[in-house]
């Protein structure tokens, strides 16, 4: 079990650092051609447009990850912060690239600011509200910048500098080549993007800016590898699935660069795992002793982008002579072991990998049989009460697998009374405890919310993999809104929106929605009361700027009949980390108000709509959108 914590923390970290990195990846990448095409001994030197291959790395990208990983933990005002602060440290040292830098100073930004605003939840002075958001951001970003100008910036330096000397030492000693004894097995643990844009990239940067290359980029890119294993299953498996799969994966991952394509083959025959391991060994060699580098990262990794990135003349016949070494090692000690191997059911090692790729984004599985997608037959989506959280979880997620034609059925109910059936429950963290006693023979997932969490999309993309081959089936629901359309009038009428409101605290928005159920004749006084200590179970916050307070499920007979209100908050209510623009008070009897929440559910999937709807909408449109 510990084992387990570590390797899923070291998977979150790794996450959390190529998360900073890999939307940027475009960045570094404009960066490697125009060091290629236009620096001295480039293939088309120009002095003017070389002028802007080192603002670029000293300020654009080191701005650009901050910002990205200030807005991962602070949101939009964290990715400003983020951005001012960085400033401070890559002026301390111009000489060198602070990505590094930028990597810590973007999350302590996002943190500083977030906590900031926690404590002014609720303590804003009314009209205040523009100035101190403002202010707070310019304070705080200056203050940040100087502790990067004075503590982070040098630090890092000398940690890059640190790093980058061990690096030469292991290069002058002949020893880097055994990183690949790490760097493949990382791999197939799904930790390559942070190996390689986490610690490669930012001592490649700083090389490639002083000699115009580094091996460093050609580490963990280099495709022949891979290449290597899926020939020799082609050439010799057993297995004529496998065998017939291999031609196509190949094509995947060579010119394509997704890497991931070859790791169920190496999850069939574990030993195979030898076979890039050598010829990575070899390709680094081979590259250290001709001194060789690419100018810029190869993302993804496929052959073409990694001989864009080669220098020119010679550079390119090395580069491509490494891949070839790589592929050819690979290949001779990948072809026994495969020849030897049994009959082994490659859709079993894509389902391992499958499960081992969701670990490493956070899908946990707490409870149950070892259910895989394959056999997941229902989704059960459980809040406290089945009312609110769940009902809009279950809507949006069963409308985004529709495609899929999985015939999965997708319904929601209270976390106590999960029925027999579930394959699947998801709930919020803080349930996973009843959820897995109300269904142990569930698979069970939790998440932060039900509308846009990783959680759900690494689901989603397990559930992908099986669409190959499906015919089309009916979806499949328990009380589908479409069947009840008849059961919508009075639920939402005019009266029951409210826009405009001015932002205050969580209790006060969420007392506010209740009441305005109460005067409109759905639920009595004592539901008020419910729904905040609803929200002290668990969050009603759904993600996407909506929250749905909504009572305890002992509340029910203090309900009249279904009924919904909202209340838009253009500037917010603050729900824990989060923001609310849209609060959506909820009191349902049976399944009355789900046609609703269903089309509720179908307006997110318009951000432009949503964003209309949370700051700007009439209470006409608002009712048109969602009655």
């Amino acid at each position: 079990m510990g084992r387990y914590i570590v390797k899923n923390k070291v998977q979150q970290f790794g996450k959390f650092l190529s998360g900073m990195v890999m939307p940027n990846i475009g960045a570094l990448i404009a960066f490697g051609f125009l060091a290629a095409l236009f620096i001295d001994t480039g293939w088309i030197p120009n002095e003017k447009l070389n002028s802007m291959v080192s603002p670029m790395l000293t300020y654009l990208i080191p701005i650009l990850i901050a910002s990205t990983g200030g807005k991962m933990v602070g949101g939009d005002r964290g990715r400003v912060v983020g951005a001012i602060a960085v400033i401070g440290a890559i002026m301390s040292d111009t000489s060198i690239t602070m990505l590094m830098a930028a990597m810590v100073m973007g999350p302590l930004a996002g943190f500083c600011i977030k906590k900031f605003d926690q404590l002014m939840d609720g303590h804003m002075p009314a009209g205040f509200e523009m100035l101190i958001n403002n202010f707070s951001i310019g304070i705080l970003g200056m203050i940040l910048a100087i502790i990067g100008s004075y503590v982070i910036g040098p630090f890092m330096a000398g940690g890059l500098v640190v790093l980058t000397a061990g690096v030469d030492v292991l290069v002058n000693h002949g020893l880097l080549p055994l990183a690949a004894i790490f760097i493949e097995p990382a791999k197939v643990l799904f930790l390559n993007n942070a190996i390689n844009h986490g610690i490669f990239t930012p001592i490649a940067t700083l090389q490639a800016e002083q000699a115009g290359k580094s091996i460093m980029y050609m580490l963990e890119a280099n495709p022949g590898p891979g290449l290597g294993v899926l020939l020799a299953y082609w050439a010799f498996s057993k297995d004529k699935a496998t065998k017939d799969s291999a031609p196509g994966a190949i094509i995947i991952h060579f010119l394509g660069g997704i890497h991931e394509i070859y790791f169920p083959y190496i999850l069939m025959n574990p030993v195979v795992i030898i076979a890039p391991i050598v010829g990575n060994i070899c390709a680094i060699t081979f590259y250290t002793i001709t001194g060789a580098g690419l100018v810029g990262p190869a993302s993804p990794g496929s052959i073409i982008a990694f001989m864009s990135m080669a220098p020119k003349g010679m550079g390119m016949v090395i580069t491509f002579l490494g891949v070839a070494i790589a592929t050819a090692v690979s290949f001779l000690i990948a072809s026994p072991i495969v020849k030897m191997a049994d009959h082994k059911s490659l859709e079993d090692a894509q389902a391992k990998k499958d499960s081992m790729k969701a670990e490493a984004k956070g899908l946990t599985t707490v409870s149950g049989a070892d259910v895989q997608a394959k056999d997941i037959k229902k989704i059960v989506f459980a809040c406290d009460a089945g009312m609110g959280s769940s009902a809009m979880g279950a809507t949006k997620f069963r409308n985004r697998i529709k495609d899929l034609n999985l015939g999965i059925t997708v319904t929601n109910t209270s976390v106590d009374n999960v029925p027999a059936d579930a394959n699947v429950v998801v709930c919020q963290e803080i349930l996973k405890d009843r959820a897995a006693k109300s269904a142990p023979q569930a698979r069970l997932i939790t998440l932060e919310n039900f509308l846009a969490d990783p959680h759900l999309d690494a689901l989603y993309a397990e559930l992908e993999t099986l669409t190959t081959g499906k015919t089309a089936e009916a979806d499949k629901t328990e009380a589908p809104a479409e069947e009840k359309k008849e059961t919508k009038a009075g639920i939402l009428v005019p009266e029951g929106i409210k826009t405009g409101c001015a932002s205050v605290d969580k209790e006060t928005a969420i007392r506010a929605a209740g009441q305005l159920l109460c005067d409109l004749g759905y639920v009595d006084a004592n539901y008020i009361d419910a729904m905040v200590e609803r929200e002290k179970i668990v969050t009603t916050y759904m993600g996407m700027g909506v929250a749905i307070p909504h009572g305890t499920s002992d509340a029910k007979e203090t309900v009249k009949k279904s009924g919904i209100v909202v209340m838009q908050y253009p500037d917010g209510v603050s729900f824990g980390d989060e923001k609310a623009n849209l609060i959506i008070g909820i009191a349902g009897v049976g399944d009355e108000h789900l046609e609703i929440l269903a089309n509720i559910a179908g307006s997110l999937e318009d951000e432009a709509l949503l964003e209309n709807l949370k700051k700007n909408a009439d209470a006409d449109t608002i009712m048109k959108t969602f009655g």
